[in-house]
């Protein structure tokens, strides 16, 4: 028997063509789950993932611009359609641009705004109404330690990500009577293709490393895992919580 399962149960993964998003969909369907994932551009990405991970668990991609309030509402309406219900949401996707405040121009910063936070607040107003009718939902949301810390020269990354952790703590208990659970994890750096130019700098690998107890930089299964954990029932008593996952680098201060 598996410790977790997530058996006949329907999710929603964005971004999941890609780092932390394809890790959640690997472990999502080897849990026992049915999966789907949306991807912006890389179709072929995506294609691989279906290929690569199809299997038993129903899975399936869909092309979807979060900067589109319209996209977002008819793509969520298409899952409902091909799934039925949706019982766990991942709002993973992002992005991570770099931009002094005194040189970022207001379209960056909704940029940011729209796809990082406001995304989630229109993926979530539409699968609630189902999860209340249900009396069951897991919301997972993909935050930052630069939600908490925040983090210069990304102002309009960490405002995003500081917002979808007042989010996620106000729906825990906005939500918590419907038995609809809603929580946040929160990485540090992870190897993924958005840190990869980063990351590739010596120098700057050299400072991450040093800032992270366990000397090393998280993997998206590392990721992945808390997510799912959250997702089961072995987190069930769990609500607005934010989960850092991050080596033990300092948050704070």
């Amino acid at each position: 028997m598996k410790i977790i399962s997530l058996q006949n149960k329907n999710v929603l993964v964005t971004g999941g063509s890609r780092g932390i998003g394809k890790a959640c969909v690997k472990l999502f369907l080897e849990a026992g789950a049915n999966v789907a994932f949306t991807f912006q551009t890389k179709k072929n990405e995506a294609d691989k993932v279906e290929s690569d991970y199809s299997g038993s668990s129903k899975l399936k991609q869909y092309k979807l611009d979060l900067a589109d309030a319209g996209q977002i509402e008819i793509v969520v309406g298409n899952i409902f359609s091909d799934f039925g219900v949706i019982d766990v949401v991942v709002n993973n996707a992002g992005i991570w641009k770099e931009s002094a405040i005194d040189e970022m121009t207001l379209k960056q910063w909704n940029e940011t705004i729209e796809i990082n936070l406001t995304s989630i607040y229109l993926i979530t107003k539409l699968v609630v109404p189902g999860m209340k009718k249900n009396k069951f939902g897991r919301i997972i949301n993909i935050a930052s330690t630069a939600g908490q810390r925040g983090e210069a020269f990304h102002s309009h990354y960490a405002a995003s990500k500081g917002g979808i952790i007042s989010l996620t703590k106000s729906l825990a208990a906005e939500l918590g009577m419907y038995n609809i659970t809603v929580n946040c994890v929160a990485p540090g750096w992870v190897i993924t293709d958005m840190t990869a130019d980063s990351l590739a700098d010596e120098k700057i690998f050299k400072k991450v490393l040093g800032d992270i107890p366990l000397n090393k930089v998280a993997q998206p299964e590392e990721i992945a895992g808390p997510v799912l954990f959250l997702a089961s029932q072995l987190a069930s008593h769990i609500t607005g919580e934010i989960l850092n996952v991050n080596g033990g680098s300092v948050l704070c201060g």
